[in-house]
């Protein structure tokens, strides 16, 4: 096992091996991606459904097919993999410590280091319902690993509590597996998913969606017997003589994803209050030098795809980053304007050649809207847009010749009717 490598890659999942084949296509010599799992791939592996890869592979994939596009073409260069290895820790000298069954504990040194770590789902924990802590209660995502790659069935009577894209998806998946979905439940006054997943998943199957309803009792003593649901107000707090009551075997939590930055913490690396990512350039370099970060760790995504075009950029700069000196920056910051959660990038730097795509989320749905980005009182881009919503992200592009137009900050901005 070599201990120096031009790249390390964090992550064998989407984000990891399009960043990995990128960097090596740039002409970095020497390419290791650290995979804690026993094979590449990451979550697509018990994502079985299909609709992947529409943008970039102008086909239907399910997720192991997308992947193992991506694993064909890392097959065909000269990158390293160690699998069933764990990353305990990285220092800002690109230091890496971590462990597997065949070397023990050991460290590897990187010129940079590209993070792809994913995310995790959220837990009931954060979200403080009362009731007992009974059997029966997952996260979506372990439910569909349940499903798709153990081969078992959680239950046969579900209760799904959020609307995000994995908990639509298992809404269909528990369903054609023969359970009964019962309620799909959202405390929001819109869903957090994709709007065609809400028709396959949903509509398609007549399973019920409550919006503004939240669970507010969780019944059973070692196992789920039901659930007490709330309508809330606007604020989110339940209103009292709403209660609804589900009979239930099963709860799923489909209530947010989280970026998986622990090791991002461990090197220094600052990060976003609003993404949970890390703070980066256009080059998706984290605000440590030679540290990329993209995918989910940066930003929770919509669609693979917009994984895979991340990882490419950020694989692509650091190869560069590897083989030139550092230019210095002349960066700007990117801030959050009315009505818009995040934008990512959050700086941009001048000196870099190319247009900037610009990632955001509103912070609720609007209709008829008018999305601005601004410097100063200057519009730089202006489009229109029918419905914008949480759900679902939003993209616009600054070219070279705007952003060399830029003196000080620039602000995204929404504006629409509720």
């Amino acid at each position: 096992m070599k201990k120096k490598y031009d790249i390390i890659v964090i992550g064998g999942g989407p984000a990891g091996l399009a960043a990995a084949i990128s960097a090596y296509d740039k002409g970095a010599k020497s390419v290791l991606i650290l995979e804690r799992e026993d094979c590449l791939g990451g979550i697509l592996n018990q994502c079985i459904h299909n609709g992947f890869g529409l943008n970039r592979f102008k086909e239907s994939l399910s997720g192991p097919e997308y992947a193992f596009r991506f694993i064909d073409e890392l097959k065909t260069r000269n990158i390293e993999v160690m699998l069933q290895t764990t990353v305990l820790s990285m220092r800002e000298d690109k230091t890496i410590t971590a462990i597997n069954s065949k070397e023990g504990v050991f460290s590897l040194k990187a010129k940079a280091i590209i993070l792809a770590m994913g995310c995790r789902e959220r837990s009931r924990g954060a979200l403080n319902i009362a009731g007992s802590r009974p059997a029966g209660i997952y996260s979506a995502g372990t439910a569909q690993k349940f499903v798709n790659v153990k081969g078992f069935l959680p239950g046969k009577k579900v209760v799904i509590l959020g609307s995000g894209d994995i908990g639509l998806i298992m809404a269909r998946r528990m369903t054609l597996e023969g359970a009964k979905v019962q309620a799909v439940l959202e405390i929001m006054p819109y869903s957090s998913g994709l709007k065609r997943n809400i028709v396959q998943c949903l509509d398609d199957f007549d399973i019920p969606l409550y919006l503004s309803h939240t669970i507010t009792k969780i019944e059973g003593d070692k196992h789920v017997t039901g659930v007490v649901v709330s309508k809330v107000d606007q604020n989110r707090q339940p209103i009292p003589n709403t209660e609804i009551h589900f009979d239930c075997d099963t709860v799923l939590f489909s209530v947010g994803l989280i970026p998986e930055n622990e090791l991002s913490k461990s090197a220094n690396i600052p990060l976003s209050p609003n993404t949970r990512g890390a703070i980066v350039y256009q080059t998706r370099e984290t605000l440590v030098n030679g540290f990329f970060a993209c995918g989910n760790v940066l930003q929770v995504h919509d669609l693979v795809d917009f994984v895979s075009e991340e990882a490419f950029l950020a694989g692509a700069y650091a190869g560069e980053y590897i083989k030139k000196a550092n230019k210095g920056r002349d960066a700007v910051d990117v801030k959050n304007g009315k009505n818009v959660a995040y934008v990512v990038p959050q700086k941009i730097d001048k000196n870099i050649d190319g247009n900037v795509k610009l990632f955001f989320r509103p912070t609720k749905m609007l209709k008829d809207c008018t999305i601005t980005v601004k410097c100063g009182d200057e519009i730089l881009v202006k489009k229109n847009k029918k419905i914008v919503a949480p759900g679902e992200m939003e993209t616009l592009i600054l070219t070279k010749e705007k952003t060399d137009k830029i003196v000080y900050e620039i602000e995204v901005l929404v504006e629409g009717d509720i």
